[in-house]
């Protein structure tokens, strides 16, 4: 389990974080693993880091997504399910904590509230049975919950030999718990079509309130429902939705389909959670909150959730005060152990005589949240990043190279950034912060850029030619990677920093594990292509020297190329950042110097590589799609000619919601990226 806290301060009618928890705990029914949640819970904790938020907020309602890409430049279907959930909570507590109101409250208009004022404050629980055993032991088990006060009780099938068994169980239980109590059962899919028809035979009449997700195939669903006659509740269909919910809904507007059952953590968050109840609601179908085995932080949070969708329904179908729909927090039970110092506490309902919590308690559980030091494994309060200068010596030149650090080695691990034309190694951040889990990173200010300076050494002559080129710069860094350790390490770069990264490992690849190329080239191949190609670099670079940095960034950035990049909430930041470079005349020559026209061509190499390559594209950029699939067809056309496999796998990753500057558009996806590509060429290499 992850928690996480956030400061917040006020700024006239908005907000900063503030001190405020919510839980991200992915499982096994999660896409995202562990280290993958905690990854981007690394790049949020830097980039969150003065982001405001305007209350009130129409929350509930897409705010949340606008404020994700406006605020935070981060595309919705990027981040993960469990992450933005646990973030959404975090938020939503921050604001009921500096407002000085309930989360109900700040879920739930006032007018609603005074609309609903005689409605029960207590949310209904269903519990949810271990299924194992003899019929007659399960039965006892839920007449044991019964007697507790449980008027709801969900069992597992499908995990018997077959559906003759699950029946029996059902059977039994129906007998020991009597009519009134609702009983549910939870196939998870496991059942073909003919197997869930014969188990909806064989319990006819059990009275089920409905099955959960009855058959392997969702598109058998409404069929099911047809042929068995039984009511149906979604589940894993809920689970995985993606893009717009609604569009996939509309197909289960059957009447026999009851119910939605509605994890926020694996949905996708409260808003998205809230979407799919109004849908349910709206068609006449239950909408029932479910847990994934969280702690009581989340659960706390998930049962005023469930109270306002709750209200949501008895508002829109205008029914006075009655008994909640039983929602499927009862895993709450299952936990040995809780983060918190104080356990949530369940209990029957006086005046509706249900095993449920109250709001009451709900709400004074989050406001008096605290953790269990005690079973703390470990905490992460933000990498520093260490800068510094280091310097590198040629046999005529003298680089004094800026350097950017965060986080230690693991297995040997180093990552080393290059960043693009115009950028530091500042651009790669967030990104460092994101996998210093897992490696040590380290950023290079690059020739001409930032901080990093070039000297002559001794009497070198004025005339004497000392251009960059990308063959000089590589011979630098692979340089300074010698000073670094006595290993190897994965090269990461990005455009201009992409074709030294793949100069490097094509053929420096001594010291090199494998290269990310984001954006890169090899170079061209055409002897008139590059001489136009130098001939263009060289009038940018005299127009930069020229006009001046501001003129030239506002022509440079109007190119085709940076079309997705203007449309992204933080392209001034971007531009405002490239205006910092105090030195023209070291840029100008950077561009005409590490021009692609004057880069020696590397598509023969891509035939002979020996190491793993990751092409990295954004999908609205087409040039380098196309770029990316040729290298990859030269390099595994290589690997079949000499026969070559395993260790030197190459592959291509399309980000979307971006074009070339897949980096700053949207990280996420390359977070996860490199963190399995560095796995793998750890585990290439034994």
């Amino acid at each position: 389990m992850l928690s996480t806290t956030f400061d917040l301060l006020p700024v006239k009618d908005c907000y900063l974080f503030s001190y405020s928890h919510g839980q991200v705990a992915p499982i096994d029914i999660h896409n995202e693993s562990l280290a993958d949640a905690e990854e981007q819970l690394r790049f949020l904790c830097h980039i969150i880091v003065g982001a405001k938020i305007e209350y009130p907020l129409p929350l509930l309602k897409g705010a949340f997504t606008s404020w994700l890409w406006n605020n935070l430049g981060i595309p919705d279907c990027s981040i993960y399910p469990s992450v933005r959930c646990g973030l959404e909570m975090a938020i939503l507590n921050a604001m009921a904590a500096r407002t000085g109101l309930s989360l109900l409250d700040i879920l739930q208009p006032h007018k609603a509230t005074e609309e609903m004022h005689g409605m029960s404050k207590h949310v209904n629980l269903c519990a949810l049975i271990d299924s194992n055993g003899t019929p007659h032991e399960v039965a006892n088990i839920a007449a044991s919950l019964v007697a507790e006060g449980f008027t709801a009780i969900k069992l597992k099938v499908a995990r018997r030999e077959n559906p003759f068994k699950d029946a029996a169980v059902l059977q039994e239980v129906r007998k020991a718990v009597g009519k009134q109590i609702q009983l549910r059962v939870d196939a998870n899919r496991k059942w073909t079509f003919e197997e869930a028809i014969l188990f909806g035979s064989l319990v006819k009449d059990c009275d089920l309130q409905y099955i959960e997700e009855p058959v392997q195939d969702e598109g058998e669903i409404i069929k099911y429902c047809n042929e068995s006659g039984l009511p149906v509740a979604l589940d894993e269909t809920i689970d995985n939705l993606t893009g717009n919910p609604l569009n996939v809904l509309a197909n289960y507007a059957h009447p026999k389909v009851v119910a939605a059952v509605i994890k926020p953590s694996v949905v996708g968050g409260f808003e998205k959670a809230a979407l799919i109840a109004r849908w349910a609601q709206q068609e006449g179908k239950m909408a029932i909150v479910s847990a994934a085995f969280e702690s009581g932080l989340a659960l706390s949070t998930y049962m005023l959730f469930s109270y306002y969708v709750d209200r949501h329904q008895a508002a829109l179908h205008r029914v006075g005060p009655s008994p909640s729909i039983a929602h499927g927090l009862g895993t709450y039970r299952w936990l040995k152990q809780d983060i918190t110092t104080r356990r949530l506490r369940m209990s029957s309902d006086p005046c509706t005589r249900s095993m449920g919590a109250s709001t009451i308690d709900a709400i004074q559980h989050l406001e008096q949240f605290q953790l269990d030091d005690s079973i703390i494994c470990r905490t992460f309060n933000g990498e520093q990043v260490h800068r510094y200068t280091t310097t590198v010596k040629t046999n005529e030149l003298s680089f004094s190279i800026r350097m950017h650090e965060v986080g230690h080695a693991h297995d040997g691990d180093i990552v080393v950034f290059l960043h693009g034309f115009l950028g530091t190694g500042e651009d790669w951040i967030p990104i460092m912060k994101a996998i210093s889990g897992s490696a040590r990173c380290i950023s290079i200010d690059l020739p001409g850029h930032g901080e990093t300076k070039v000297e002559k050494l001794g009497d070198m002559e004025e005339n004497h030619d000392w251009s960059l080129s990308v063959e000089r710069v590589s011979e630098l860094l692979y340089k300074l990677i010698q000073d670094l350790t006595l290993g190897k390490v994965t090269l990461v770069g990005y455009s201009m920093g992409a074709r030294i990264a793949l100069h490097m490992a094509l053929r420096l690849g001594d010291k090199i594990n494998g290269a990310v190329i984001l954006s890169g080239s090899p170079g061209l191949n055409d002897e008139m292509a590059r001489r136009i190609r130098r001939a263009k670099d060289d009038s940018r670079a005299r127009n930069l020297i020229t006009y001046g940095l501001q003129t030239f960034l506002t022509s440079w950035y109007a190119g085709k190329l940076w079309n997705s990049l203007r449309c992204h909430p933080h392209f001034k930041e971007v531009v405002d950042s490239r205006s910092l470079h105090g030195d023209a005349q070291s840029l100008a020559s950077a561009l005409s110097d590490l021009s692609i026209g004057r880069q020696e061509p590397l598509w023969d190499d891509l035939k002979h590589c020996k190491l793993p390559l990751l092409f990295v594209v954004g999908a609205q950029d087409d040039k380098f799609k196309a770029i990316a699939q040729q290298m990859l067809e030269e390099v595994e056309q290589g690997q079949n000619e000499g026969g070559a496999t395993g260790s030197n796998t190459s592959e291509i990753l399309e980000v979307q919601e971006s074009g070339h500057a897949v980096h700053l558009e949207n990280p996420l996806p390359l977070i996860r990226a490199l963190r399995r590509f560095m796995t793998r060429v750890r585990n290439s290499y034994g």
